[in-house]
């Protein structure tokens, strides 16, 4: 029996025509919102200063990412009740409407509501695809088809600041939007057709319990809403109460969004939920504000300010790929060792907050971080999918992606309130973005711990 399982490990099955339709078509949605992502970041300061919207800078991002969040918990459920292709199509339609919207804005608002359903079209993409892997690919294909679905950010990474540069200096912010929308109707009609083949498997009985989630995430968005706004506010009363009130709001809606002991990161799937959130957190810790060491301690240029941490991106990818080749790996302890080199890597990009610290070593250093991240989030993926029975899929996918956008909001969030507190000088900045890297550290301190409950499914 165990030479049986060593062959099929060794020798994946081949894939079929439909299969490899649908693997290009999925990848290239990802690919599509990661170029649509950092394409528009890199353009949103041109839109504001053409609009005169300084003010909604922060609504545009924030709008995105709770639009985002809501929506993959809702596509999710929808995937599981009504198979994968109708969720697909109106996430595709909504994306390029968003775009469609933003591109022929007049002013500010409208652009924050075209980037409202970018974040609601392009949230339904990941949990449908990690319910088609589960579903459309065989088991030893799986871990594989994890790892390519993210390592399609990793050439929009690299190349859309520099597209989005280029078109908004000699066509227009505007082409940043439209020129994207005909290539989200290309990859719909890809992808769509052989979904058709995956019908629904969700019983009817779940069908109440699926539309209470869809007010829970609404909760959960709204709650970490008020605390980013309220962390950031400069009137203590009103960041107290806006705190308080967020985290009275989301965190009973996260505990029945999430597996039950999900906030005790109890053995199984709880822990494994946990130990990605705890993970997004760590990474995003570091990665977010090295760029702004570089920029505002170094002085330097916005191309080297990204290329300090092009590195972490690029060994994320070769991580993936070396525990994509081993999908019998322990997850415990692939996530210590990734948890590990997190911290390590962290440590090494320390000395980037002195000002005669050369940044080509922090390029060197921070990909260390970067392999952490890579190693843990492929063994993490495939033993939370473990735990989906059929008809679930949408709703465990759902989980795995609201951990991810959860650290990222909490870290950005609190992150981004440190920062500000260093804005209006109450402390260097310096300071602040130690303090970042220092919650990044206990980040991947707690998650270490939790990392021994982090268990697939026998």
């Amino acid at each position: 029996m165990v030479r049986d399982v060593d062959v099929a490990l060794a020798r994946p099955e081949r894939l079929t025509g439909s299969q490899r339709v649908l693997a290009t078509g999925l990848v290239l949605g990802v690919t599509l919102v990661a170029f649509e992502t950092t394409a528009v970041i890199t353009a949103l300061p041109t839109i504001t200063d053409e609009l005169g919207g300084d003010s909604l800078y922060g609504v545009a991002l924030a709008a995105y990412t709770l639009a985002n969040l809501v929506a993959l918990v809702v596509t999710g459920g929808l995937a599981d009740r009504r198979g994968p292709r109708g969720p697909f199509l109106l996430s595709i339609a909504t994306f390029v409407l968003g775009l469609v919207v933003a591109g022929l804005a007049a002013n500010m608002a409208v652009v924050v509501v075209g980037r409202t359903l970018q974040g609601a079209g392009a949230g339904g993409f990941a949990p449908i695809a990690y319910v088609l892997v589960k579903r459309a690919f065989p088991a030893t294909r799986q871990a594989t088809m994890y790892a390519i679905l993210s390592a399609g950010w990793v050439l929009p990474s690299l190349v859309a600041p520099a597209f989005a540069g280029v078109v908004t200096d000699e066509l227009g912010w505007r082409w940043v939007f439209v020129g994207i929308a005909p290539f989200g109707v290309v990859v719909g009609a890809i992808a769509s057709r052989p979904m058709a083949a995956f019908g629904p498997v969700a019983s009817h009985a779940r069908d109440e319990r699926d539309r209470g989630r869809v007010p829970q995430a609404v909760g959960v968005a709204a709650g970490v809403g008020a605390l980013a706004v309220g962390l950031r506010s400069p009137h203590p009363a009103t960041a107290l109460l806006l705190t308080a009130a967020g985290l009275a709001l989301a965190v009973p809606m996260l505990r029945r969004l999430m597996p039950a002991g999900f906030l005790r990161a109890r053995r199984g799937i709880p822990a494994v939920v946990a130990c990605r959130a705890l993970a997004t957190a760590t990474f995003l810790g570091v990665d977010s504000f090295l760029p702004l060491a570089a920029d505002r301690i170094h002085g330097a240029s916005p191309v080297v300010q990204g290329f300090v941490i092009v590195g972490a991106a690029l060994t994320w990818t070769l991580g993936q790929a070396l525990t994509a080749r081993r999908p019998d790996v322990d997850p415990a302890a692939a996530v210590r060792l990734g948890f590990a080199l997190l911290i390590g890597g962290t440590l090494l990009v320390v000395p980037v907050l002195w000002s005669g610290w050369p940044l080509w070593a922090t390029f060197l250093s921070w990909p260390v971080g970067g392999l952490g991240m890579g190693i843990l989030f492929n063994p993490t993926t495939v033993a939370a999918m473990s735990y989906a029975d059929a008809g679930h899929e949408g709703e465990v996918s759902s989980q795995v992606q609201l951990a991810d956008a959860l650290g990222f909001s909490l870290m950005g969030g609190i992150g981004g309130a440190v920062v500000a507190v260093a804005d209006r000088g109450a402390i260097a900045l310096r300071g602040a973005i130690a303090v970042n890297f220092g919650l990044a550290v206990a980040c991947a301190a707690v998650g270490l711990v939790a990392s021994r409950g982090a268990t697939r499914r026998a």
